[in-house]
């Protein structure tokens, strides 16, 4: 089918002039890169509103906009698990718990605080997944652009996929982590005001939310579902038959609302990069509380128009189609485009179109600019080139290293976008990798916080066996329906999941507990080698806490953790 866009010149001024402001905040910012620590960590300079902005909008990239929408059409409101239990509970325990322990160490990443608080070994093991899994997720968000470059304005896909490259690694290159943030708090309000009218348009199209509800009945009914599942999240998860993803609720809370998502924004480096390049402790603690408020409502943008497209899907005269694979199934990635296809007017629609290139390039920009900081610090200056002695000139040549890194990155992530598109939903893949690479790091890194106990030969074991059990899982399990060695079966296919997000809780729930049991019952024969003063500030137990902050109660970080949790509450209920 024909998914081109018609733009007029308007809409491409738009564009042009979000690339001229992305660039330019880059060179903006270049003269400011005068070594490794600004260029990498961002000086530890950002206020808590600008990285708390740019926490969620790392994560408002692919993942979110295109794979959420298409979940929404496959899934419905059950989606809304990934945001309210599946991330706002890890996101307060990161900022309460987890945030002292990474800002107070002065580790300038997540690998670097497995080294202090364990080893060399386990902190090698972790840059390499998570490296491995930046590039991959970089590539993701490549794929997502190339996609929309070449069915909005009809250019090659392979052009595409080069000239996002480009873009991301000019700014990214020029101005570093800064510039990754402070372009990702710039690309946070154009996602936000760009898809803002698809919501109210296809809800008007429909009539509201009631005539949604309405339209959605029968054709839900014909899938064998009861009739208000699209519009629920926990009423119809007592049988894994009974709801799309696939899963019961206690999959949901423990695969998703536990492992998955503390192992997403508890350890991902990534997401922690953010809060780390805050200007002060407390505003590293709030870094995830300011960003998790927005989060909660980022659903009613991206999953209910993805709801809505389900109707339009079904509903003859609406002149709303999505391409199909080659088995005839629709291609869920596409349903944002097509949405935009179907309201948005000229001017608008480029505003649209901006808002897209704007959540992919995010994504990239942040995966890329966490590579090349584990790159630099985590494997290169650990069994490279370490420390000379002489800091000047360390400094400035870990700042080459780690802008050669940024180009690395960005090239392999090219190749990891075609790997991207063998997948229907570009959500699905992200979760395969998070179940296999966070799940087990998770139950590391929390064993280390809270357990004195734990050791480094536990831990590097633990984490080793957790990803070979999620990898050994995902070879043994698939979803139905899959075509290709993937999505998993490429071992024996001994077992077969309703859905692929299914398939990756249960990885996910494996990996951890796998994870869990060999750190906790290996710890417990061998020798702990850090000392109680070495532990200090890296345990939680052996840490001296500070119960009052020197701030107004309304900016504290548990005063802000009560207000995100209740409105996370107030929303499960209304939604049950």
């Amino acid at each position: 089918m024909n998914t081109n866009f018609t733009l007029d010149w308007i809409d491409y001024l738009v564009m042009v002039i979000y690339f001229a402001f992305v660039l330019g905040i880059g060179w903006a910012l270049k003269r400011f890169m005068k070594d490794a620590k600004s260029f990498l960590e961002a000086g530890r300079s950002m206020p808590a509103w600008v990285a708390g902005l740019a926490f969620i909008s790392t994560n408002l990239g692919a993942l979110e906009v295109m794979g959420m929408t298409g979940s929404g059409l496959k899934y419905g409101m059950l989606t809304t698990h990934f945001y309210w239990i599946g991330a706002i509970p890890a996101m307060v325990f990161l900022a309460l718990f987890m945030m002292p322990f990474y800002y107070g160490s002065k580790a300038r990443s997540v690998p670097e605080y497995l080294k202090l608080r364990y080893d060399e070994k386990t902190r090698g093991l972790n840059a390499l997944m998570f490296a491995v899994m930046t590039i991959l997720a970089s590539g993701i968000s490549m794929y997502a652009l190339a996609i929309l470059m070449e069915k909005v304005l009809g250019w090659n896909f392979h052009l595409s996929l080069i000239l996002s490259a480009a873009i991301v690694l000019a700014y990214t290159y020029l101005g570093g982590l800064s510039s990754a943030i402070y372009n990702e708090v710039l690309q946070f309000f154009i996602i936000v005001i760009g898809l803002l009218p698809i919501v109210f348009l296809s809800l008007k199209d429909l009539g509201g939310w009631s005539g949604l509800q309405d339209h959605l009945a029968p054709i839900v009914s014909a899938k064998g579902y009861a009739a208000d599942t699209w519009t629920t999240t926990w009423k119809y998860t007592g049988s894994a038959r009974a709801n799309p993803l696939g899963v019961e609720w206690y999959g949901i809370a423990a695969g998703l609302g536990f492992v998955l998502s503390f192992g997403y924004w508890c350890t991902n480096f990534l997401i922690v990069q953010r809060a780390m390049s805050a200007n002060s402790p407390t505003a590293a603690r709030n870094t995830p509380l300011i960003g998790a408020i927005p989060k909660m409502f980022i659903p009613f943008l991206i999953i209910v128009p993805g709801i809505a497209a389900l109707v339009l899907l079904n509903t003859p005269g609406k002149g709303f189609s999505l391409p199909l694979n080659a088995t005839g199934q629709p291609i869920y990635d596409y349903t944002i485009i097509m949405l935009l296809k179907q309201y948005l007017p000229a001017g608008v629609l480029g505003l649209g179109i901006t808002a897209l290139l704007a959540s992919f390039m995010s994504g990239m920009a942040g995966n890329v600019s966490a590579f090349n900081t584990v790159w630099t610090y985590d494997i290169y200056q650990s069994y490279l080139r370490p420390l000379t002695g002489n800091k000047e000139a360390d400094e400035k040549h870990y700042l080459k290293v780690g802008r050669l890194a940024t180009i690395f990155g960005v090239v392999v992530s090219i190749a990891a976008a075609y790997l991207a598109s063998l997948f229907g939903n570009i959500m699905d893949f992200l979760q395969t990798i998070f179940s296999m690479v966070n799940a087990p790091l998770f139950a590391v890194i929390f064993l280390g916080m809270f357990w004195k106990r734990t050791t480094g030969h536990a831990a590097f074991t633990g984490l080793l066996a957790g990803f070979l059990i999620a990898l050994i899982h995902h070879g043994l399990t698939y979803p139905e329906g899959a075509a290709t060695l993937v999505k998993g079966g490429w071992i024996a296919k001994l077992h077969m999941y309703p859905v692929e997000m299914a398939q990756n809780f249960w990885t996910a729930i494996f990996a951890f507990s796998t994870s869990a049991i060999v750190s906790v019952g290996l710890s417990l024969v061998t020798k702990q080698k850090r000392s109680t003063d070495e532990l200090k500030g890296l345990v939680y137990s052996l840490t001296p806490r500070s119960l009052a902050e020197d701030v107004p109660w309304y900016r504290r970080s548990v005063t802000l953790a009560i207000f995100v949790l209740a409105i996370a509450t107030v929303l499960t209920i209304l939604f049950w």
